[in-house]
């Protein structure tokens, strides 16, 4: 061995170290991708609440409150949207994630080689 593979080798407790470093930023990924996902739904929810107040707002001025109250239907559209995105920032259980789907592609590749070799 030269003097340069021994310099290049780390001990057991530097591999430890740095391992675990690189560990903790995968979680503060992980848990930086959940803190955007909650922040964008509740930027989502306090706009929603801004335009519908505004649409009602349109409804009750222009025809009144004995006209049929159409804003109904954005706020249903809108809504259901917005307890989607809701399942996703809060309840998310992975099963449309990226990361899942990475892994099955990876275990199919791997069995079919199986089956090959």
């Amino acid at each position: 061995m030269d003097d340069q593979q021994k310099e290049e080798e780390l001990s057991p407790q530097e591999s430890l170290k740095l391992i675990a470093k690189m560990l903790d930023k995968v979680q503060d990924d992980a848990l930086w991708k959940i803190a955007k996902k909650r922040s964008a739904f509740k930027l989502s929810v306090a706009i929603y609440f801004v335009i519908n107040a505004l649409l009602v707002g349109i409804w009750f001025y222009t025809t009144g409150m004995q006209s049929y109250f159409w804003p109904a239907w954005p706020m249903l559209g809108w809504g259901v949207g917005i307890i989607f995105q809701y399942f996703d920032a809060y309840l998310n259980t992975g099963a449309f994630s990226e990361e899942r789907e990475f892994e099955k592609l990876k275990k199919k590749l791997k069995d079919e080689q199986n089956k090959k070799a």
